[in-house]
């Protein structure tokens, strides 16, 4: 199955944008090529961009306190593990204390690097980092790729904890959301959102093999799926079949 997620709010755009740049990041520095450390490298500059909004870091510690006093709420309840839960709120509370413990935004702590602050000034350009532009990043290219990750795992260490505590946040939300079978109709599928309830993320599994593409658009009220097809030419075409697939509303 394929799964596409749609953010109902801007923090949890947020959220999945930097899930997916922290996903890309392990991937490249686990690999041995000096390219893939590059682009490792960038991913890094990339999570200070998006990090650099001044309320994400005060957002993720007010979701982190909020999920700890909801948990909190289902002590007492005879259908909860204790055990798991006290594990749960304790995953939650480290995760808190190790983001609030870091100053500043996510990132800072490099932004005093001149080195890392000379390349990220480049990287914008194409070719920018060219040996005869940054010949010092060349020559840190040249180490071994042992010695480049073990760099990149020192600069990547400031931005463990608001990789954890997202990875954490999203888990929980997505946990929270019953998947349900639902048909497109003619490709087009609409569904009215339950008033009283915020969601918060719509989660979309699709057969492959059906080759649709998803366009979703929603609000608080609504929640609209229009399917699209790629042809031979390139260009998505709205689909007039039918299209089964599972769709999950977290809050």
């Amino acid at each position: 199955m394929i799964l596409y997620e749609y953010p109902f709010n801007e923090r949890i755009r947020t959220y999945l944008r930097l899930e997916q740049l922290f996903l890309r990041l392990g991937v490249l520095v686990s690999r041995s090529h000096a390219v893939d450390h590059h682009f490792a490298l960038t991913t890094i500059f990339e999570v200070m961009d998006v990090g650099a909004r001044a309320d994400l870091k005060s957002d993720v510690l007010r979701d982190l306190e909020k999920q700890k006093q909801t948990l909190n709420g289902y002590r007492g309840n005879p259908a909860i593990a204790e055990s798991v839960l006290d594990r749960v709120v304790a995953q939650v509370e480290q995760c808190f204390e190790a983001l609030n413990r870091l100053p500043g935004k996510a990132g800072q702590a490099l932004t005093e690097n001149e080195w890392l602050m000379s390349i990220r000034s480049r990287v914008g350009i194409p070719g920018g980092t060219c040996a005869f532009d940054l010949p010092a990043y060349f020559a840190w290219q040249q180490r071994s790729d042992s010695a480049r990750r073990s760099d990149l795992q020192r600069w990547i260490a400031t931005l463990v904890p608001l990789a954890e505590s997202i990875q954490l946040l999203l888990k929980m939300l997505r946990d929270g959301g019953a998947p349900q079978k639902v048909v497109a109709v003619g490709g087009q599928f609409q569904q009215n959102l339950p008033q009283g309830r915020t969601f918060q993320l719509l989660r979309l599994a699709i057969d492959p093999g059906l080759c649709l593409i998803p366009e979703i658009s929603g609000n608080r009220l609504l929640v609209s799926i229009r399917m699209l097809r790629q042809d031979a030419d390139d260009k998505l075409h709205a689909c007039q079949e039918d299209g089964a697939f599972e769709i999950a509303l977290c809050s």
